[in-house]
């Protein structure tokens, strides 16, 4: 079995904020692999269902960030996983914005919510894939900068980020972490743009006919963010 995290904030005034890319991927995954439906258990919001003959538990906190150990542990705990087993998808200030890179255990470079992990799980040796949001340039425009929406100046690193990041996840084998790297390590200006271009186009035409909230960003949040109507 394998588990997979992605650490954001519950709310809507949360949802569109740079801490909570995470989350987005774990909803992206949950529709392209047809995974039951969302639903509480404990202190997050899980779905389960088997991908490629593996059994999958995806996992989004409700602890808000700093507590989201309080959320990971318990899973593993009762599944009785080793850390290997989990992969934990989070925002990055210290990649350049549209960068992605993997890596096993490590320290939790400043992010709260992998030290929460941290601290709970007794361990560092999970799985992390960093998405790049940036660096504000000062340390005390950090908490600003993690809680504050994606801007329209984003959105062109944004959609290849998350584009490229969708083209991968919804076709590799779940657990497969280093195949992540030849899928969807890009930096900003790199990648498959073609694909990319198919997935926004596809992404707006669905919208186009489908403008309501739950159903955008269920199909391609990355063209949610950006939405006039939503």
């Amino acid at each position: 079995m394998k588990v997979i995290v992605g650490l954001g904030n519950p709310g809507a005034e949360y949802e569109r904020t740079r801490h909570n890319v995470g989350w987005w991927v774990v909803d992206h995954l949950a529709d392209v692999w047809r995974l039951d439906k969302w639903k509480k258990d404990g202190q997050a919001l899980t779905t389960s269902g088997t991908v490629h003959g593996i059994r999958m538990r995806l996992v989004k906190p409700l602890t808000y960030m700093n507590d989201s150990g309080d959320a990971v542990q318990p899973a593993a705990a009762f599944f009785k996983l080793p850390p290997e087993a989990i992969t934990v998808w989070h925002d990055e200030l210290d990649l350049i914005p549209g960068r992605v890179r993997v890596k096993r255990g490590g320290g939790a470079a400043g992010h709260n919510g992998l030290r929460s992990i941290d601290r709970r799980m007794g361990s560092q040796d999970y799985w992390r894939v960093r998405l790049g949001i940036g660096h504000p340039g000062q340390k005390e425009r950090v908490l600003g900068h993690v809680l504050a929406d994606f801007a329209r100046a984003d959105q062109d690193w944004l959609v290849e980020m998350l584009g490229a990041v969708f083209l991968g996840v919804g076709t590799m084998f779940p657990g497969m972490e280093l195949m992540i790297v030849a899928h969807i390590a890009v930096r900003v200006g790199d990648g498959d743009l073609i694909g990319v271009e198919r997935v926004v186009r596809i992404g707006r035409t669905k919208h186009r006919h489908a403008p309501r909230q739950g159903e955008c960003r269920n199909y391609h949040i990355h063209t949610h963010i950006f939405c006039p109507v939503c």
